[in-house]
């Protein structure tokens, strides 16, 4: 689709957004098209196949792409030796192997343009062990540090990279898995706020955490506790969260 007038000067007319059909994704994608006359060419495309992003890129290598942004998902949920091992390795092709194939792929366009924005979606489950969410928070994990890793690459060829870890929000996947907000949790988020933060920080660093009370609690779990204490509280959380699902 068109980007927005303020990003189109900063980075060109184009931008993908991979799993932009709900959530969070499709915020990205209204933010994006905020601004009359945008124009939006769908494509139908499971991000698991490798031939299928090969299509993404035959789409997009005409148009002067200069956003991309990452935020499809699998999130595997559950105890980790009696959950699918299929969907778990669905997870890895999804929500590590499919945006590290699109930035390989859709960079180098960008950085002989000169400029260009990659957002790859993180989430605050990625920054340490997550109980019950182990495969969803390592592929997070990943994600998070390749974003780090390919601002400082990639800013000297104009390009602005930035991993975006996000808090519990209000989306149709988080509805349909019967996710309960619990009291040692932060506020559950908006997904048009998640996405109007990211994009605005875009160009002032590899990484940043959506939401202030996210911001608080990640402050508090990482700077106050030791990791072995910050680990278990996010256990109790998500044990709580299940017995409320429940």
């Amino acid at each position: 689709m068109s980007a927005p007038r303020g990003l189109r000067a900063r980075y060109g007319p184009w931008a993908l957004v991979a799993g932009g059909s709900e959530g969070i994704g499709a915020s990205f994608a209204r933010a994006l098209a905020a601004e009359h006359g945008v124009e939006v060419r769908p494509l139908v495309a499971d991000l698991a196949d490798l031939e299928a992003l090969a299509r993404i890129e035959e789409a997009v290598r005409a148009l002067a792409l200069g956003v991309l942004v990452c935020n499809a998902a699998v999130v595997p949920s559950g105890p980790f030796l009696e959950s699918d091992l299929a969907e778990k390795l669905r997870a890895l092709d999804v929500n590590c192997r499919a945006p590290l194939w699109l930035a390989h792929r859709l960079a180098p366009a960008m950085v002989a343009r000169g400029r260009g924005a990659i957002v790859l979606m993180s989430s605050m489950a990625g920054r340490q062990g997550s109980a019950l969410f182990a495969t969803y928070a390592a592929t997070k994990a990943f994600d998070l540090v390749l974003a780090e890793s390919l601002w400082d690459e990639l800013r000297g060829h104009g390009l602005d990279v930035l991993g975006v870890c996000a808090g519990a929000t209000r989306t149709p996947g988080w509805e349909r898995a019967g996710a309960r907000p619990t009291r040692l949790a932060p506020p559950v988020m908006d997904a048009d706020a998640v996405a109007r933060e990211a994009l605005a920080s875009l160009g002032r660093g590899p990484s940043m955490i959506a939401g202030r009370w996210n911001r608080l609690a990640t402050l508090a779990m990482e700077k106050l506790l030791p990791r072995r204490t910050a680990i278990e509280t996010l256990g109790r959380s998500t044990r709580a969260m299940f017995r409320a699902r429940g």
